[in-house]
C-alpha cells in the first residue's frame, strides 16, 4: 500500500552449486525467489532449501530474505523480522534492512523501523524507496516535518512515485495544510488513476472540508478499484486497503447522518482479517462506532475485533438503492463539544473531596468560551457508560471534541481505566469489568479530521490496594502507580492524528487531590483554559508551570500531542 520492495541481486547460480541439489535448483529455487509465488509456496520452498544445509553466507542470506518476503505477504511480521534479521547477520544488505524496517513499521514500532531505514541508507546507494519508507515511519511518530523532508527526497529520486505524493499529502494534511494536501493527492491520482489508496486519503480531506458527498464518491470508487484489482504490491499489508476504504466511507456516511449505511460499512470493516497496526486501529474505531450506532443500551466494546470472515466472502455494503432512513442533520462545522465527568463520592473505595468541584469549574470555563458541555457528577458505571456513549455518538459531527475526567483512575496491564463511584471489587472478580476503559473512548474519537483533546486529572493514589490484595495480585494494578502513557489503543491502534492527551502528572506518577476546593491541576486548568488567543499547548505549558510551583515540584503535568496544527480553544 505504501512502499515498493527493494529486491536483492540474486546470484545467477545460487541453487546450482552442487549436483546433489538438482531438484532444489529446478523446482524449489524459482518458487522461493520469484516475487509472484504465492506466500505459502514461497515459504515452503525456502524452508526446504534452508533444510538442505548446503548454502552459506550470502546465498543463505538470500534464501532467508525471500522467506521473509513470503511471511510479509501473509502479514506475519514477527517471522518477517526473524528471517530478515538472520539475512542481515549472514550478509547485511539494503534490501534486508528495508524489509525488516517495513515489518517493524507495520507492527507500529516506528523507532526501530527508522533505525533500520537509517542503516539501509548508510549501505548506499541513496534510494528513493527507502527515503519513502523512512518518511512513513516519521509520519507514524507524528513528526510530519521530517516525513515531508523524506518524501521530498523520494519524489526527487522518482518524480512519478504516486505513493510518495500521496503520503506527502497526508503529512501536509496533518499539519493543517488541506490545500497542499489536496494538490499532492490529486497529483498521485493523476500519476496512477488505478490506485485506490489516494482516493481513500482524498476522502478524508473532503470530510475535513465538509464536502461529504465528494468524500462518499471517492470512498466508493476506491472500494470498487480495490475489489476489481486487489493491490499486488507485496509490501501492502493484506486487506489493509479495503479496511481503510470501508472505514473512511463509513465515517463520511455517519457524518452525513446516514446511519444505516454507516452501520453496513463498519460491519464490512470488522468482517475482514487485519494484520497491520493501521488496519487494527481502523477496526478498533469501527467497532466502537458500530456499537454507538447499533444498540444504545449495549456496553461499549473494549477490545479490537476478532475477524472471522475473509473479504472475498463479505456481502458488499449497499452503495445504491433505497433512500436512507431519516436521520438528524449533521452539525455545522465549528461545533465544539465537551464531556466533563467528576467522580468523588465513592461508596466502596476512598472518597475524594474535589473532583465534583473540579468538573464544575472546568465545565463553566468551557461553556464561557462556547463549548456545548455534557456534565456528569458522581456517576455510577451505568450512568458513566450512557453519558460516554451519547457523547461519542454526537462527537462524530463535531470539529473539536474535549473529554475531561477528575477522580480515581488506574492502569491495568498498561491500559488506563476510569473508576465509577459504585465500583466494588470482590475476590476473584475481573477488576476491569467494573471500570471504564480509556482506550475505548480514544478509539471512538480516532478520526483525523477532528481535533480531540483528552484531559485526565485521574492519577491519584491507587484506591484499590485492599481489594487487589484480596483478589490476588495477578494484574498490574497494584504495582503500577498513576496512569500509563498512551502508546497503544487496544490491539494495534495508536494515538490518533489530531489528538492531544494531557495528564495531571507524568505517566506512572501520582497526582495530588489538593487541600483546597480544587486539585492543583484542575485549579490551574480552569484558570487558563479560557484565555483568549492562547494556543492549547501553550495553555498547558502555563498550567504545568503553575502546578509545579504550587506543589513545590511534587507534581509535573504531562501531555502527548499529534494535533493537526495550532488549536485555540478561546478565540483570539
Amino acid at each position: 500500500m505504501r512502499r515498493l520492495l527493494v529486491a536483492l541481486s540474486l546470484l545467477t547460480a545460487i541453487l546450482g552449486s552442487a549436483p546433489a541439489v538438482a531438484q532444489a535448483r529446478n523446482q524449489l529455487g524459482p518458487l522461493c525467489t520469484t516475487e509472484t509465488t504465492p506466500a505459502e509456496q514461497m515459504i515452503d520452498a525456502c524452508s526446504k532449501i534452508i533444510a538442505l544445509k548446503v548454502f552459506r553466507g550470502e546465498q543463505l542470506a538470500t534464501i532467508h530474505f525471500w522467506r521473509a518476503v513470503g511471511w510479509n505477504k501473509k502479514g506475519n511480521y514477527s517471522k518477517v523480522i526473524a528471517d530478515a534479521t538472520e539475512a542481515i547477520r549472514l550478509q547485511p544488505s539494503q534490501a534486508a534492512y528495508n524489509l525488516r524496517g517495513s515489518a517493524y513499521y507495520d507492527k507500529g514500532d516506528y523507532e526501530i523501523a527508522i533505525a533500520d531505514f537509517d542503516d539501509a541508507l548508510k549501505l548506499g546507494p541513496p534510494s528513493g524507496t527507502i527515503f519513502h519508507n523512512r518518511g512513513n515511519a516519521w509520519r507514524g511518530k507524528h513528526d510530519f516535518a521530517k516525513a515531508i523532508a523524506d518524501y521530498d527526497m523520494a519524489i526527487k529520486a522518482d518524480p512519478k512515485s504516486a505513493f510518495s505524493f500521496q503520503n506527502r499529502g497526508i503529512s501536509k494534511q496533518a499539519l493543517g495544510d488541506l490545500d497542499g494536501a489536496l494538490a499532492d493527492i490529486n497529483q498521485a491520482i493523476r500519476l496512477d488513476p488505478s490506485l485506490p489508496q489516494p482516493l481513500i486519503n482524498r476522502t478524508a480531506i473532503w470530510r475535513a472540508k465538509g464536502d461529504l458527498d465528494r468524500a462518499i464518491a471517492d470512498g466508493s470508487e476506491a472500494i470498487r478499484l480495490a475489489k476489481d484489482k486487489p493491490p499486488v504490491n507485496i509490501m501492502t499489508p493484506p486487506n489493509s486497503v479495503l479496511i481503510s476504504g470501508y472505514t473512511h466511507r463509513a465515517l463520511a456516511y455517519e457524518a452525513k447522518g446516514d446511519y444505516a449505511r454507516a452501520r453496513d460499512e463498519y460491519q464490512a470493516t470488522l468482517a475482514i482479517v487485519a494484520s497491520d497496526a493501521g488496519s487494527k486501529a481502523n477496526q478498533a474505531t469501527a467497532k466502537v462506532r458500530l456499537s454507538l450506532l447499533t444498540d444504545a443500551g449495549a456496553p461499549i466494546p473494549r477490545d479490537a475485533p476478532s475477524p472471522t470472515t475473509q473479504p472475498a466472502n463479505n456481502p458488499a455494503p449497499q452503495e445504491t438503492g433505497a433512500a436512507p432512513a431519516p436521520s438528524a442533520a449533521p452539525a455545522a462545522r465549528g461545533v465544539r463539544m465537551a464531556l466533563i465527568i467528576g467522580n468523588g463520592a465513592y461508596a466502596h473505595v476512598k472518597a475524594l473531596p474535589n473532583p465534583a468541584n473540579d468538573a464544575r469549574a472546568v465545565a463553566k470555563s468551557l461553556r464561557d468560551i462556547g463549548f456545548t458541555v455534557s456534565e456528569g457528577i458522581d456517576l455510577d458505571r451505568a450512568a458513566m457508560q450512557k453519558m460516554t456513549r451519547d457523547f461519542l455518538h454526537e462527537a462524530a459531527r463535531a470539529q473539536v471534541a474535549l473529554v475531561y475526567y477528575a477522580g480515581h483512575g488506574v492502569q491495568v496491564d498498561g491500559r488506563n481505566y476510569l473508576i465509577p463511584v459504585d465500583v466494588a471489587l470482590k475476590p476473584g472478580a475481573a477488576m476491569t469489568e467494573a471500570m471504564i476503559d480509556m482506550d475505548t473512548i480514544m478509539a471512538g474519537l480516532d478520526d483525523q479530521v477532528r481535533t480531540n483533546i483528552l484531559i485526565l486529572d485521574a492519577c491519584r493514589n491507587n484506591p484499590m490496594a485492599q481489594q487487589v490484595a484480596s483478589a490476588g495480585a495477578n494484574r498490574g494494578i497494584e504495582s503500577a502507580s498513576g496512569l500509563a502513557a498512551p502508546t497503544s489503543l487496544g490491539a494495534g491502534a495508536t494515538l490518533g492524528a489530531g489528538t492531544l492527551i494531557a495528564f495531571a502528572t507524568a505517566p506512572g506518577q501520582v497526582a495530588l487531590d489538593g487541600e483546597g476546593a480544587n486539585s492543583p491541576f484542575s485549579a490551574a486548568l480552569s484558570r487558563h483554559i479560557g484565555t483568549p488567543g492562547l494556543e492549547v499547548q501553550q495553555m498547558l505549558t502555563r498550567v504545568r508551570a503553575e502546578v509545579v510551583s504550587s506543589t513545590r515540584n511534587k507534581q509535573v503535568p504531562w501531555s502527548n500531542s499529534s494535533l493537526l496544527g495550532e488549536v485555540y480553544l478561546a478565540e483570539k
